[in-house]
């Protein structure tokens, strides 16, 4: 008996027969003896409730080509990776390697898929990059809402892609996807000291509001198109106001503004960009310049209000000229004029008459 070695095999089971380090085939369920005097004979008992089957002679045990009509063989090359789903639930993923998986006690279904073609496009997407593994074997990014991706593949354009969750395979090729927001945007150009042609230094703030339309321009032209915006923004600014004296700007902003625009929009167009509006906020003067604008104003609202003074009487005495003549040449007017004030008089109060020589009383008595 010492030379017997049993072993039993349950439903579930199977045997790996090895002799004398060779791999002899399978055991399959039920007890089996064998006569062993030299120890030469071993049997390895695995489960196949365990999907996968790991052995460190796993090659001989393929080669020899018992598996095949009981397990799924996989020998997968450097640039292929598999994804497994075991009773229809994914499981895992597997790089480079052999995989032997039992097929007799769980559903195992294998997909192969090709890690050269950098993007992992799959139906499934978010289950597979769900599981922890997956951030040992993606590069996994999500583009939000509004945003767009700008996808380059060893330094190469390659697409644009929408708003979404996106994978790419470690150690094939350097992916690089950068997140465009497509939403308006304003840009602040604030405290810009800029000389007018009448060598006036004045502050300005203006703002930029914009957005992308092209995002591989906006990536591809500069490093930084906020930056870049904010700069030509600045140039502009220098360059139509430095043409301009004070009192021009001054009196005239909104062309001036709409010149602004019109420079940043074509040079932005360059930069993948869209224009919605340039705008000037504020404009500072300096203390001394601000002094002397204030006294400027002053004297100007001091000329007027005296000219208007000035017309106003000399319509007023034209008038009274106008009136002076028509009474002259109208006696009966007349008549009626000191009538109205004799009237005016009498209602006023009491009326004393106080006559002297005989002339005038007589003239008083006519009048009445």
């Amino acid at each position: 008996m010492l030379f017997l070695k049993r072993y039993k095999i349950r439903s579930y089971e199977m045997g790996l027969l090895f002799r004398d380090g060779e791999f002899r085939g399978l055991i399959e369920t039920g007890t089996r003896w064998f006569f062993d005097p030299l120890g030469k004979i071993h049997v390895d008992v695995v489960s196949q409730r365990e999907p996968s089957l790991v052995h460190d002679k796993l090659d001989l045990v393929v080669k020899s080509g018992v598996l095949n009509d009981r397990a799924v063989v996989l020998d997968l090359k450097d640039h292929e990776r598999a994804l497994v789903w075991i009773e229809n639930r994914f499981s895992h993923l597997l790089p480079a390697g052999l995989y032997v998986y039992w097929t007799g006690q769980k559903t195992v279904r294998v997909e192969v898929v090709d890690a050269r073609n950098v993007r992992f496009e799959h139906n499934e997407l978010k289950v597979v990059t769900r599981l922890p593994m997956a951030q040992r074997v993606f590069d996994i990014c999500t583009v939000q809402r509004d945003h767009v991706g700008v996808l380059f593949i060893d330094g190469r354009y390659i697409d644009t892609l929408a708003s979404g969750l996106y994978a790419f395979w470690k150690g094939q090729s350097e992916a690089k996807l950068v997140e465009i927001d497509l939403r308006e945007t304003m840009v602040d150009v604030g405290g810009q000291e800029i000389m007018t042609a009448d060598k006036v230094t004045l502050r300005l703030n203006a703002v930029v509001t914009y957005k992308i339309v092209d995002a591989r321009k906006a990536v591809s032209q500069t490093d930084d198109v906020r930056q870049a915006l904010y700069r030509e923004t600045q140039l502009v600014l220098r360059g139509v106001i430095g043409a301009r004296e004070l009192d021009a700007f001054l009196t005239d902003k909104d062309a001036v503004a709409k010149e602004i625009e019109d420079n940043v929009r074509r040079r932005a167009g360059e930069l993948g960009l869209e224009i919605a509006s340039v705008g000037i906020r504020d404009v500072i003067l300096p203390g001394d310049m601000k002094d002397l604008m204030n006294k400027v104003t002053e004297a100007r609202k001091a000329a007027e209000a005296n000219l208007i003074s000035r017309r106003e009487e000399t319509a007023a005495m034209r008038s009274q000229a106008n009136t002076a003549k028509l009474l002259a040449d109208n006696p009966v007017l007349m008549r009626l004029r000191e009538l109205e004030v004799l009237e005016k008089i009498a209602s006023a109060g009491k009326l004393n008459i106080i006559l002297g020589e005989k002339g005038l009383a007589d003239k008083v008595v006519n009048l009445l």
